[in-house]
């Protein structure tokens, strides 16, 4: 019997994250390893104990931002990262799995946070309909590794 990879384990275990969001637009999950260990997991929503979207938005969601984001939610990375912070947890070197590419924003952080490779299931640029991946691109360009995960 051949084992699973544990590229494929944490991305199973992001995609089983995004089912805990409350978003009503998009579900996504985020783990961030090192080593074969999970140093932590997030997935998109508001920040715990202020609300949830889809309790009390359950039509149409939280409001919408200039750019049609959701503007009361931190990203899947963005909680992620933020626990492992909170925590003292050390990204340096991290590999972050995630259900939908990294959009702008979150690779800066990602880039600034040390993570060193990201591995994402689906496209951000193909959910929200731009012409490309702007943070794969950026992660790319100075020296983290994005790629989509097969």
């Amino acid at each position: 019997m051949q084992k699973p990879s544990f590229e494929h384990i944490f991305m199973n275990l992001a995609l089983d994250l995004a089912q805990r969001s409350h978003c009503v637009k998009a579900q996504v999950g985020a783990v961030l390893a090192k080593d074969t260990r999970i140093i932590s997991i997030g997935y998109n929503g508001p920040p715990a104990g202020t609300h949830n979207c889809d309790e009390e938005w359950p039509e149409t969601g939280c409001a919408r931002d200039a750019k049609g984001s959701c503007s009361l939610a931190l990203h899947a990375e963005e909680n992620a990262i933020l626990y492992a912070v909170k925590n003292g947890a050390r990204l340096e070197g991290a590999t972050l799995y995630t259900t939908l590419s990294p959009c702008l924003p979150c690779a800066r952080l990602i880039f600034s946070a040390g993570i060193k490779h990201v591995y994402f299931k689906k496209s951000y640029a193909a959910y929200k309909g731009l012409p490309f991946d702007e943070g794969v691109e950026f992660l790319n360009r100075f020296g983290v590794t994005a790629t989509q995960f097969e």
